[in-house]
């Protein structure tokens, strides 16, 4: 199968499984999901779903059971979307990069290093400007 192909399934998968997520799933436990990331195989028989999710260790082992277990459903609505006969079997994988940030940005912050979120000091006013204002 063509790489442009799979480019389009995975991008495809996304969507759906987004959809679903956000529309489908009315588990309470459930936080809040991003879908970040699919890897299909090139015969289809399998797709790596990255996702992250907002919330504590418990609240992401909680939301991968969940979505594990609903994974039946996903192949179903996948199947019908990319019209294929057996959709690829779903392995969920936690995308741990948007934690890793938000620790980098904390530790600049302790730091006082200014991140690329552009937490620069305010300009201080010159001597000279002080001086002959008064």
């Amino acid at each position: 199968m063509s790489k442009y192909r799979i480019e389009r399934i995975n991008e495809t998968i996304k969507e759906v499984l987004s959809e679903i997520v956000l529309n489908d799933i009315k588990d309470p436990r459930v936080g809040l999901v991003t879908i970040t990331h699919v890897k299909t195989a090139r015969d289809l028989a399998t797709a790596q779903i990255h996702f992250s999710v907002l919330g504590d260790q418990e609240q992401r082992d909680m939301t991968m059971k969940i979505l594990r277990g609903a994974s039946g459903f996903m192949r179903h609505a996948i199947a019908n979307a990319i019209d294929v006969q057996h959709a690829p079997e779903l392995r969920w994988h936690y995308d741990d990069s948007l934690d890793r940030a938000f620790r980098i940005n904390e530790v600049l912050r302790e730091t006082g290093t200014p991140s690329s979120t552009k937490e620069v000091a305010p300009p201080k006013p010159d001597d000279d400007e002080e001086d002959g204002e008064a």
